[in-house]
């Protein structure tokens, strides 16, 4: 027995003293085989769908051919002085004004040939000409316009129109990815992306009822009255307007939402004109300093510092100092609200104000007025 365990103790010294020896000078002997296992990374599409998944192309190929180019030009106004011979002696051709040309866009909205597009793009316009991405020109045909909001309703004859889907652009974030197409400085149609820098921009002496969406997407002169859409390539507002120091685009361009757009296209092709209320009240931001002065405890609404004296206001009641905090049961916070919010009323007919007069609620009937139409600006 002392035999076989002396032998089973030299095989193991022997077979661990080989294993060190292996173990240090061919570990690669030791391996099993096994490796760990590899997983290829295959490609589940195809190189045009894989390139499709990180673009826009659907959206700008869905919008694109619903975005027109516009031409306007306008009859200039004759020199009271073209007939005079000295005067053309000296001054020749410059006697005779050159008409005066302009560049914009628009979005085709109706398969009937309706497009919206700016004021400003054919305000004063003695001709409108409509040219599609796919060539085809038509005059366009002024439907209605909305110069306190900077909207126009056009009308173009022609068979087989192409159009854009109008979107919810109350459902708009900040960061939602957007892609700007006009006809920047004449060029030709051009996309350009960017997101939603910020919504709800006011207060920016653009039109009269401000409520736009700030885009960093490059907005030039000549996408005016183009679609701002989203990465569907619904509409989601009607480019208009850019902040910039140099006459191109900083990053800073706004657009106004589908959602005002729809309203006044809707009031245009139904009355053809945007009909409004009015009640006839000075308001004012709520500032700490005024919650102070007036002793009222409100840190949202919108301070009224004069009514019109036999106003729709003063008629109800409204007095300087009140806070108005909801129009119609619908909430007001600042004084682009109360302004969207009176507008919307229908001349006429009695809405509900809900007031804070001294820390003190009430609750007043107004009978709104019809807002007289703003005179439009020089553009």
């Amino acid at each position: 027995m002392k035999r076989y365990w002396l032998l089973f103790s030299q095989s193991v010294t022997l077979l661990l003293a080989l294993w060190f020896v292996v173990a240090t000078l061919k570990p690669q002997w030791l391996e099993t085989g096994q490796r760990p296992a590899v997983v290829p990374v295959l490609e589940s599409t195809s190189p045009a769908a894989a390139a499709a998944a990180s673009s826009y192309r659907n959206a700008a190929r869905a919008a694109a051919p619903a975005v027109v180019s516009i031409s306007t030009s306008k009859a200039p106004a004759r020199n009271p002085y073209a007939n005079d011979p000295w005067f053309r002696f000296f001054y020749g051709d410059q006697a005779e004004s050159q008409p005066q040309t302009g560049l914009g866009s628009g979005v085709i909205v109706s398969p009937a040939g309706y497009l919206l597009t700016n004021h400003h793009v054919i305000a004063d316009a003695d001709e409108i000409e409509v040219q599609l991405s796919d060539g085809r020109k038509a005059p366009g045909r002024v439907i209605g316009t909305d110069p306190e909001t900077d909207l126009a309703v056009l009308k173009i004859d022609l068979e087989r129109l192409p159009t854009i889907t109008l979107g919810d652009s109350e459902q708009l974030a900040v960061g939602d990815v957007v892609l700007a197409i006009g006809n920047p400085f004449g060029v030709g149609q051009t996309v350009t992306s960017g997101i939603v820098s910020a919504l709800g921009r006011n207060q920016l002496g653009i039109n009269t009822f401000e409520n736009f969406i700030q885009t960093d997407a490059a907005i030039n002169p000549g996408n005016s009255g183009g679609a701002l859409v989203d990465a569907q390539g619904r509409l989601m507002g009607i480019n208009t307007a850019i902040y910039s120091r140099s006459g191109g685009s900083m990053g800073i361009g706004f657009a106004i939402p589908t959602s005002i757009a729809r309203q006044v296209m809707e009031a245009i092709l139904r009355d053809g004109k945007v009909t409004r209320g009015w009640i006839g009240v000075e308001p004012q931001a709520l500032t700490p300093e005024l919650a102070a002065y007036f002793d009222t405890e409100l840190r949202e609404g919108v301070m009224i510092t004069g009514v019109l004296q036999n106003g729709p206001a003063a008629q109800a009641g409204l007095r300087p100092g009140d806070v108005i905090v909801s129009v119609a049961e619908q909430p007001v916070r600042n004084v682009a609200g109360l302004l969207a919010a009176v507008a919307a009323l229908t001349p006429g007919k009695p809405a509900r104000l809900d007031v804070v007069r001294r820390n003190a609620h009430q609750q007043l009937q107004v009978v709104p007025a019809q807002r007289k139409a703003a005179v439009p600006r020089e553009q």
